[in-house]
């Protein structure tokens, strides 16, 4: 029998395992809950940055190095851009531009992300469901000693150097859940959480409505970011340090630990695996990296054949 799977995801770490499950899992079973907290407007630009990470790495056309942006991409938009003396700290591609273009005619056409979603993901052929976690603005703001900065700020322009003193999410009060969100959840066999900053990607989609609540019912695998007290990309590592926590594998399971029934680390923290397993949760020791697409499926197969043996009941 098929097994149904959500997986939660935002950032590169999480757009590559959802690639690699998409790959191993019958056609149908797969949703992918994207992180929308950190989208924004730019240049009048709707840009929905862990959605696109997402939408391109299952389509195939994610850049290979970067993990993020279009395979192929171009710069002659930016250059123009940077010669008139324009904004341009956020990197706008000229691929990646015609997305925003279509995502934000589509928009203020009345269209919701969503609908938009779900039509750019037919037109490419991805046959994974992608929603992203709500069609309501949420904002995630990193308070800092500098003030309060959206995320792309901190993130890109500020370049990860203030330091971090706290999150939120703005409009999560009233944001609902994109539509089949709960119902995907709730007729999933098993819950996967991608290698994501748990901080900015995997807490905004917790904190919509009933999410948490709905996962709460449902067995979970989280997948550790950190290998060895470090991220790959991203700044979950430098987070858990500025909020005065040793960045770690365990650091990661606990900050999941009622949600968590089984744990998969990196075979540098095996030594981590005793404490982790005493917060109530199984654990599973292997190479995380996914230096390739083969590394996706892999790690994919290995999650999968963990949760069936230890998680699903």
């Amino acid at each position: 029998m098929a097994i149904t799977v959500v997986a939660l995801a935002g950032g590169v770490g999480g757009a590559k395992l959802a690639h690699g499950l998409a790959e191993i899992l019958a056609p149908g079973s797969l949703t992918v809950i994207v992180n929308t907290g950190d989208d924004f407007r730019h240049l009048g630009l709707f840009i929905s940055t862990d959605v696109d990470t997402v939408t391109y790495t299952l389509a195939g056309r994610a850049h290979p190095k970067h993990g993020w942006g279009r395979a192929g991409e171009t710069w002659q938009a930016l250059s123009t851009l940077t010669e008139l003396g324009g904004p341009d700290w956020f990197q706008l591609g000229d691929l990646d531009l015609g997305l925003h273009l279509y995502r934000t005619a589509r928009m203020e056409a009345g269209a919701t992300l969503s609908d938009i979603t779900t039509d750019i993901c037919t037109a490419w052929n991805i046959q994974t469901t992608i929603l992203p976690m709500t069609d309501s603005p949420v904002r995630t703001i990193v308070e800092t000693p500098e003030g309060d900065l959206p995320f792309q700020k901190y993130f890109v322009a500020k370049r990860c150097e203030p330091t971090v003193k706290g999150f939120h999410f703005q409009g999560i009060e009233t944001a609902a859940p994109a539509p089949g969100v709960l119902k995907a959840i709730d007729a999933a066999d098993l819950v996967v959480f991608c290698p994501s900053n748990p901080w900015v990607s995997i807490d905004p989609i917790l904190a919509i409505g009933e999410v948490r609540s709905r996962v709460h019912r449902k067995p979970v695998v989280g997948v550790s970011p950190i290998i060895a007290g470090k991220t790959v990309k991203g700044p979950a590592a430098r987070m858990y340090a500025d909020l005065g926590i040793q960045p770690s594998a365990l650091a990661v399971a606990a900050h999941y630990e009622d949600l968590l029934k089984g744990f998969v680390l990196d075979e540098e923290d095996a030594s981590l695996s005793r404490e982790i397993n005493q917060l109530g949760m199984q654990t599973f020791t292997t190479d995380t990296l996914m230096r390739t697409e083969k590394d996706r499926v892999r790690l994919a197969n290995e999650v999968m054949a963990f949760a069936r043996a230890e998680v699903l009941e």
